[in-house]
């Protein structure tokens, strides 16, 4: 299955506290370049929001050896939950590189300009709107106005502020001039997969809005049903938007821009193994997700060459595409140009 042993990375619990310890370091280095790039000039530091499929090429990279080949060391590879712990430990110089939506590099660059995007993962919004199997509401197959207006009134259970799931949210709502902070009541679970499938099923919440692959475990534990789904088109305006992203400062960018090459030369090998060996990367996908049921792994594995970036060069028109999301939502007063935020190495 791997090309190479490859060593596991444990996330510790002294690692985790130092990481959530960080939450006030944002403010206090607005504007600025943050503390940067991590002490070890010799390991490389990724962190991530979860192990949702966006982040499966960096499983993929690390399980087949692409980052040995590239002679890149690895340091810690926690899952910090949302972008702002994300953005965090990014700022404070814990990690170089993070792994997350490209709400979060928005909202980062908002605090700290020298924020760069340094690479695509997937160029669909992989977030879908999951409802349980007694929502009240219009069947999946209704026009979606009528399925967005349902969700008025509704508890929506987020990873957190900020998110990119939120953020799909706030879409939905501004379609029908509402808004979900007043309309609708906002609760933040974190990243954790089965602690949103526990809510959904224990009745918690009415809804996720979830990353994948949220939703197909849903469909396949019979606990829920994707309602609303910008990657299989619900939402046509929506289409094509780079999601998934690789991100950093200028700071990590001159401190280790050579391990960050190697670190994206492994990616796009991983993208590549993903789309030529579909059967292989079924097999990893499984033990990515631990687990997961085979259906949902099916169901996964189909949606990959769909949404998964073709490598980590970052396309104008994707960034063009999320910017206006973001502005049209009102998540953010307007966008970074293309050319201020992305790293020179992936521009297209």
């Amino acid at each position: 299955m791997t090309k190479h042993s490859t060593r596991r990375l444990v996330k510790s619990f002294a690692a985790a506290a130092a990481v959530l310890g960080l939450g006030l370091s944002m403010t206090a280095c607005s504007g600025g370049g943050g503390s940067g790039g991590s002490g070890d000039a010799d390991t490389l530091n990724v962190g991530q929001i979860s192990d949702s499929i966006a982040f499966f090429p960096l499983y993929v990279a690390e399980e087949n050896g692409y980052f040995d080949d590239e002679g890149v060391n690895l340091g810690e590879r926690p899952r910090l939950g949302t972008g702002a712990k994300l953005a965090a430990a990014l700022t404070s110089g814990s990690i170089d590189i993070a792994a997350g939506v490209i709400t979060d590099a928005f909202n980062l660059h908002e605090n700290n300009d020298k924020t760069r995007i340094t690479g695509s993962l997937v160029t669909e919004y992989y977030v879908d709107i999951i409802v349980g199997p007694d929502y009240e509401g219009p069947g999946a197959d209704a026009p979606l106005e009528e399925r967005v207006t349902s969700l008025v009134g509704k508890n929506i259970g987020i990873t957190g502020p900020g998110s990119g799931t939120e953020a799909l949210v706030k879409y939905l709502f501004q379609s029908i001039d509402k808004d979900p902070a007043k309309d609708s009541t906002l609760v933040n679970l974190g990243g954790s997969t089965t602690g949103a499938l526990g809510a959904l099923s224990e009745g918690q919440v009415d809804a996720l809005a979830f990353f994948q692959p949220v939703g197909q475990m849903a469909e396949s534990q019979d606990v829920g049903e994707i309602y609303i789904s910008p990657q299989r088109g619900d939402i046509p305006e929506m289409a094509g938007q780079l999601h998934g992203t690789l991100f950093s400062t200028t700071t990590a960018l001159d401190a280790k821009s050579e391990q960050i090459k190697g670190f994206n030369k492994a990616i796009d090998s991983a993208l590549g193994f993903i789309a030529d060996n579909p059967d292989d990367a079924a097999k990893l996908l499984k033990t990515y997700l631990k687990a997961t049921d085979q259906a949902t792994v099916d169901a996964l594995i189909k949606l990959l060459p769909e949404e998964m970036a073709t490598s980590t060069t970052v396309p104008q028109d994707g960034y063009e595409k999320a910017v206006n999301f973001h502005v049209d939502s009102g998540l953010i007063p307007e966008g970074p140009a293309y050319d201020d935020i992305v790293w020179d190495e992936v521009k297209e």
